[in-house]
């Protein structure tokens, strides 16, 4: 079987803002938001892979799609008040970046296919 780098991914990415929140001073909110948004990012994906139709998959696929872009906004933000450094911000902006290209591939491939 395969493996489904995009499910690997959001997972690592759920797994490492946790573990960062845990270990950084910010605001309760912002924690609050950076963990709901990158958990959702791995919940819809692992929901789409049993989705009731490639519909009900692609709606998935761009639910996570909007989380990781709120993702990368609450990791900006985090990095603009001094909660993350540089590194930091740089490591887990890549990987939603990357989450996000495969993300965008993906839904452009169920609505090609769709037609």
């Amino acid at each position: 079987m395969p493996k489904n780098y995009l499910l690997i991914y959001s997972e690592q990415l759920a797994t490492e803002t946790e573990l960062l929140c845990q270990n950084i001073k910010a605001p309760s909110n912002t924690l609050f938001q950076i963990r709901k948004s990158s958990s959702s990012i791995y919940a819809n994906i692992r929901e789409a892979k049993y989705g009731q139709s490639k519909a009900d998959m692609l709606s998935k696929f761009e639910i996570a799609l909007k989380e990781c872009s709120e993702t990368e906004g609450w990791l900006r933000l985090l990095f603009n008040t001094n909660g993350i450094d540089d590194e930091t911000y740089k490591k887990h902006r890549n990987l939603c970046g990357r989450i996000r290209r495969m993300l965008i591939s993906s839904c452009k491939t169920l609505k090609e296919n769709a037609k």
